[in-house]
């Protein structure tokens, strides 16, 4: 029997979960998160993990199994998720993945590129520069030297922005060079779903859930990280503004707008990673659940045929 991967992406905060989790009823599957942020199991609310009820209606995978201590690179995920994808397989034949990162939900659909061997000096050089010199450093130089690579990636991640001007600096071309490799082969077929909505509903819905954060108790879980704040799993949005609060750079007010302004710029980038795939279906967020099934049911069918 074929095996079959159905991705369901989109920005942040479009509806992805409840969508997910009526897929995996459906087809009586399981979901596997590619949510990078929603592997620590101390970020809770800013990461907006899916609440113990949703996740006791399907099986999850990949949700607050890590601690903010722990290194983990997406490499390792590539590694496990196909371990676990294997496993999966021989009881189900349609899979579900789910998630923000597309980095993540590309390693596991196609592989990792492959990049050349650097000197580690040349990192520990860049993270000198980002202590000495803050974050603005690492985004002119990546925008100097890979333009391209500097319009979607997340220029908040200094350990992004690190690997990227690494790579480039050591090989003499840009990053962005190495990320259109050989596609590996997989033993699965992928399907490709897509939430979209208007921009101004993707940013009105934005806005509601950081304000649902703040009621739910960020401020408290904030609070009780801000003394593991220089973790690199901690430099994320919805952390590092009210860190800022917490150091008296800024009102609570400001960041909380600041958060609900760089959650934007990155529903932004998430979309444009999205919109180079042309493998990838979009459907509006307004159809019904019974709409979408349909719709889910139908590329699968036809998938299935080709």
């Amino acid at each position: 029997m074929a095996k079959y991967v159905i991705a369901i992406v989109g920005p942040t905060a479009i509806g992805k979960t409840a969508r997910a989790i009526a897929l995996a009823k459906h087809f009586s599957t399981e979901i596997i998160s590619t949510d990078s942020r929603q592997f620590f199991k101390e970020m809770h609310i800013g990461t907006a993990v899916p609440s113990p009820q949703e996740l006791n209606q399907v099986k999850h995978h990949f949700i607050q199994h890590l601690s903010i201590f722990d290194s983990y690179s997406v490499g390792d995920f590539e590694r496990d998720t196909l371990l676990l994808l294997e496993k999966l397989f021989r009881s189900h034949d349609v899979v579900l993945l789910v998630g923000g990162s597309g980095l993540y939900m590309d390693a596991v659909l196609y592989g990792l590129d492959d990049f050349p061997e650097t000197d580690p000096s040349l990192r520990h050089g860049l993270n000198a520069v980002f202590n000495k010199e803050g974050i603005g450093a690492l985004q002119d130089r990546l925008q100097e030297l890979d333009p391209d690579y500097y319009a979607k990636v997340d220029l908040e991640n200094p350990h992004r922005l690190i690997r990227a001007l690494e790579i480039s600096i050591s090989s003499g071309r840009p990053y962005s060079s190495f990320l259109a490799g050989k596609k590996k082969e997989r033993g699965f077929t992928p399907i490709l779903i897509g939430i979209d909505a208007e921009r101004n509903v993707i940013y009105e819905r934005i806005n509601r859930r950081v304000d649902k954060m703040m009621e739910d108790g960020l401020l408290e879980e904030a609070r009780e990280l801000f003394k593991h704040s220089t973790l690199n799993a901690l430099n994320t949005v919805g952390y590092k503004e009210l860190f800022a609060y917490f150091e008296g750079k800024i009102t609570l007010e400001k960041a909380v707008g600041e958060i609900k302004k760089n959650t934007r710029r990155f529903a932004k980038r998430q979309l444009t990673w999205y919109r180079k795939n042309e493998h990838l279906v979009w459907l509006d967020h307004r159809l019904s659940e019974t709409e979408f099934i349909s719709s889910v049911d139908l590329l699968l069918k036809e998938r299935s045929h080709a």
